[in-house]
C-alpha cells in the first residue's frame, strides 16, 4: 500500500544531518528529467505523464463497461458455464432495470466494500507504531546490529519487511544503508540505491502480515465470492510464499550489489560527507528504555494470542471444527494485527515522550485517516468498477471465453504465468497504485484461472511479483525525486538516468529470481499460504 508520508518526507533528516526540504533545490526529478532523461527513458516519463489520476482512469472505464454492456445486450453475447452448463447473458446497464439498480446500490457499494474497513483500521494500529517512532529505531537497530559479513542482505530484508510500516521502509532505509556502507569503505550512494531497490523492488515481501497483504485479499475477496461456493482469500493467503521470497530478495539484492552497484559508484565524488555522522545513530538511552518495555507487552500480548488459538477448544479455534484454518483467528486477523502495533507503538511512545498523553495516539491515528483520504476517494469509484464488471456479466463471460481459449492454445502453465507478471509489471511503471491495478486485473484474472482450477491466492500471489519489481525503476514512483535528492548530495554530476542504470540491474535480476521461486512453488505444489495451495481442488 503506496501512502505518501509527507510529514516523514518533509522532516526526516539525512545522513548529512541536513532536511530533505532541500531536496527541491537541489534537483527535483523534473529537472533531472530534463537534463538527463534520454530515449526510453523519456518516452516512459512522457507517457506516465499524460495517464489521469486513477480516480479518473476508474471513471473511464466504467463508462466504457457501461457502453459495451449496451452494446453486447443488444447483440445478445452469452457464453456457457461450463460447471452448471447455464447460459449467461451479458445484461444491459442502461436499462431502465439497470439504473434503477445502481441508484440503490451505489452507497452500498461503497460502505460495503471489502478492503474499506480492513485497510482503516490496520493503518490505524501501524501509526501508532510509525509516529511513535518504534517502527523507524527497529529498523535502525537491526541494521547497525548485524554482522557486516551479512549486512548487505540484511539491508534488503530490512528494506522488504519495511513495508509492514506503510512506506516507512523506503523513507529510512535508504539512508541508513549510505551510511553503513560509509563505515565499510564504500560510496553512500551505492547503500542508497541498494536501500532503494530493496524497499521498493521488494515492497510486496516480508517476513509478518502487512498492510499490503490486507489490501489486496480484501479485492480478491470482494471477486472470488461470486466464483461458485464462494471463496475468501485471508490476509495470510500468501505469506509462506512472501516469507522464502524475503530471504531471496536478500541474498540475490546482495549479489546485485557487489557485482555491479558498488563498482560503478566507486567513481562518485561526496563520500567525505558522512565522516562527521558516523555515531549519529546510537540509541538513547530512553530509546533503550523504550524498546524494552515494547518487547515486554509484545510478548505479553503474543502469549495471550497463543492462549487464545493454541489449545483445543481455544476461543479463537472454528467452534464446529475446531480447526484453526479457517478460523475466527485468520478472519479476525486485522484486529488483532492493529492491537500488535498499536500496544507497543503506545508504550514505547509513553516511555520516549513522543506520547505524552492518551490524546496523542488519537492524534497519530488521525494522522493516518488523512493520508489515507486519497485512498478513501478512489475506492468510492473502483468499488463501482467492480459492481458494474460484476452486473453486466462480463467479467464471467470474459472469464469463461478467455479459459476456453487458453484451453485451447494450451498456454496454462509457466509462459502464462510469465506473460500474467511481465504485463503487470510494464503497467507498474505507469500506473503505481498497486490496489488500482489489481481491482482492474482481479475481475478478469481471477475467475478466468478459478475454471482451470488455479486458487484466487495464486493468481494474487503473481500479481504481488509483477507489481513489485519495477517499483524501483520508473521515474513516475513517488519516493523516486526523495532518491533523487539524496544521490545529489553526494555527486551533483549524477543524474536520472545514471540512478535509473544503477537500479535496472535489480529490476532485472531479481524479477528472474522471482519467477524461478515462483515456477519450483509450481512444479512442487507447494502450500503458499496459511491453508492456500496453488490449485482450487
Amino acid at each position: 500500500m503506496r501512502l505518501l508520508n509527507k510529514k516523514i518526507m518533509a522532516k526526516e533528516k539525512d545522513n548529512t544531518g541536513n532536511s530533505v526540504q532541500n531536496e527541491k533545490a537541489e534537483g527535483s526529478a523534473d529537472e533531472f528529467s530534463a537534463t538527463e532523461s534520454k530515449g526510453l527513458l523519456r518516452w516512459v516519463e512522457i507517457m506516465g505523464n499524460k495517464l489521469p489520476h486513477p480516480f479518473w482512469l476508474f471513471a473511464w472505464i466504467c463508462i466504457l463497461i457501461i457502453v459495451f454492456s449496451a452494446i453486447t445486450s443488444y447483440l445478445n453475447v452469452s457464453a456457457t458455464d461450463p460447471g452448471t452448463g447455464e447460459k449467461v447473458v451479458a445484461q444491459n446497464l442502461i436499462s431502465g432495470e439497470g439504473i434503477r439498480n445502481f441508484v440503490e446500490a451505489m452507497v452500498t457499494n461503497f460502505a460495503h466494500f471489502a478492503p474499506f474497513g480492513l485497510v482503516l483500521v490496520m493503518i490505524m494500529g501501524v501509526t501508532i507504531a510509525e509516529r511513535s517512532g518504534l517502527l523507524p529505531i527497529v529498523m535502525r537497530t537491526i541494521a547497525f546490529s548485524v554482522p557486516k559479513k551479512i549486512v548487505l542482505p540484511v539491508i534488503f530484508i530490512i528494506g522488504a519487511c519495511g513495508n509492514i510500516g506503510s512506506d516507512a521502509g523506503i523513507v529510512i532505509v535508504p539512508p541508513i544503508a549510505a551510511l553503513i556502507f560509509y563505515q565499510m569503505g564504500l560510496h553512500p550512494v551505492a547503500g542508497l540505491i541498494a536501500g532503494y531497490a530493496g524497499a521498493t523492488a521488494g515492497f510486496t515481501a516480508n517476513f509478518l502480515i502487512a498492510g499490503t497483504d490486507v489490501l489486496l485479499a480484501g479485492i480478491s475477496t470482494e471477486v472470488a465470492r461470486n466464483i461458485d461456493g464462494g471463496i475468501e482469500v485471508s490476509a495470510t493467503a500468501n505469506w509462506y510464499f512472501m516469507i522464502v521470497s524475503t530471504i531471496m530478495l536478500g541474498f540475490a539484492g546482495a549479489f546485485i550489489v557487489r557485482r555491479f552497484t558498488i563498482p560503478r559508484c566507486k567513481a562518485f565524488t561526496g563520500a567525505e560527507q558522512l565522516s562527521e555522522q558516523a555515531e549519529s545513530y546510537a540509541l538513547k538511552p530512553e530509546e533503550k528504555k523504550g524498546l524494552r518495555r515494547a518487547g515486554i507487552v509484545l510478548l505479553i500480548y503474543a502469549i495471550i494470542i497463543v492462549a487464545l488459538v493454541a489449545p483445543a477448544g481455544a476461543p479463537l479455534r472454528d467452534p464446529e471444527t475446531g480447526a484453526i484454518v479457517p478460523s475466527p483467528f485468520l478472519r479476525g486477523l486485522v484486529p488483532i494485527l492493529f492491537l500488535l502495533f498499536a500496544l507497543p507503538g503506545y508504550v514505547y511512545g509513553k516511555t520516549t515522550g513522543s506520547i505524552k498523553k492518551a490524546s496523542d495516539a488519537l492524534k497519530f491515528m488521525e494522522h493516518g485517516m488523512k493520508e489515507l483520504s486519497g485512498y478513501i476517494v478512489l475506492m468510492l469509484i473502483v468499488a463501482q468498477f467492480i459492481y458494474f464488471f460484476s452486473e453486466s456479466n462480463l467479467d464471467t463471460i470474459i472469464a469463461i471465453s478467455g479459459a476456453e481459449f487458453l484451453q485451447r492454445t494450451g498456454l496454462t502453465g509457466p509462459l502464462l504465468f510469465t506473460m500474467f507478471m511481465i504485463i503487470v509489471a510494464v503497467l507498474n511503471i505507469f500506473m503505481g497504485s498497486g490496489s488500482a491495478k489489481w481491482a482492474v486485473f482481479a475481475p478478469i484474472f481471477i475467475p478466468m484461472l478459478a475454471r482451470l482450477d488455479f486458487n484466487p491466492a495464486f493468481v494474487q500471489l503473481m500479481y504481488r511479483i509483477g507489481d513489485s519489481i519495477t517499483n524501483s525503476i520508473t521515474p513516475l514512483y513517488p519516493y523516486f525525486p526523495l532518491l533523487l535528492g539524496w544521490v545529489s548530495k553526494y555527486d551533483k554530476r549524477i543524474g536520472i538516468g545514471t540512478v535509473i542504470s544503477l537500479l535496472i540491474p535489480y529490476a532485472i535480476i531479481l524479477f528472474i529470481m522471482w519467477i524461478v521461486l515462483l515456477f519450483v512453488w509450481y512444479g512442487l505444489n507447494l502450500p503458499i499460504g496459511v491453508g492456500e495451495g496453488i490449485y482450487l481442488n
